[in-house]
């Protein structure tokens, strides 16, 4: 029997490659990022855990247009297993509130690009008949805070499109995992103070890898933020405004 490949879209993403490098051992491994030329460490890293493979392909998730040929070019290299959806931004919240090219940029790869990779996604392993998708949200997107609501008003959007995704894709062999992280301590949050209940690139792999074992639908990292969030649904929203990143 073939074994399917693990797709990580965003080949450069720490929790992307750590995800991959956990599913590897006997599997070819597909890192799909702008400058394929250029993911030479991250190739080795899944390498040595054992991919049997390892396939490069050019994917920038902001062109759109492009993105039915990258699906294409992956889906020639075998059947796939697990495909995570690795790539985002976070932007300058502070910018973003005056410059509405930069709020629209946070918005279209975190969320629009997310949208048009999951809709490609959904037919080629519908197609297949299996596979296993990862999709990103945030707790930033649970209830949004005005400290962060574009990059928040982006995952909100992204938590709900794929939730219904998921329930579209109930009974086609295809499973969708929506992890839900908090505070990643990592490169794209790096010079800034940790939030509470924090992670890292590790422990949100591990914990993917824990759920996508179980086939659950849903992960939060860790999971002591989903009955906080819970709580804070309730808080007036005169004090919410005024909670922290």
């Amino acid at each position: 029997m073939t074994v399917g490949s693990v797709v990580v879209l965003g080949g450069r993403s720490e929790i992307g490659v750590e995800v991959a490098t956990r599913l590897a051992a006997g599997r070819p491994v597909v890192l799909a990022a702008r400058r394929r030329g250029d993911l030479a460490a991250e190739s080795a890293a899944v390498a040595a855990a054992g991919a049997t493979d390892v396939h490069t392909v050019e994917f920038d998730a902001d062109r759109l247009t492009d993105h039915a040929r990258a699906m294409s070019e992956i889906a020639e290299l075998g059947p796939i297993d697990t495909v995570v959806l690795a790539f985002g931004i976070l932007g300058d919240q502070q910018r973003a509130e005056t410059d509405a090219q930069h709020a629209v940029n946070i918005v279209h790869t975190d969320y629009v690009a997310q949208i048009s990779v999951l809709t490609h996604l959904a037919q080629l392993l519908r197609a297949q008949g299996s596979g296993r998708i990862v999709v990103f949200s945030s707790v930033a997107g649970v209830r949004v805070r005005r400290a962060n609501y574009v990059y928040g008003s982006a995952k909100a959007g992204l938590d709900g499109f794929a939730s219904g995704l998921g329930d579209a894709l109930h009974g086609t062999g295809v499973s969708l995992l929506l992890v839900r992280p908090g505070f990643v301590v990592g490169r794209m949050t790096e010079g800034m103070t940790p939030a509470p209940l924090s992670s890292t690139p590790d422990q949100v792999a591990d914990a993917v890898v824990r759920a996508l074992g179980k086939g659950r639908a849903r992960v939060w990292v860790p999971g002591l933020l989903r009955p906080v969030f819970f709580g804070m649904r309730m808080l007036p929203q005169a004090i919410w405004r005024r909670m922290p990143r």
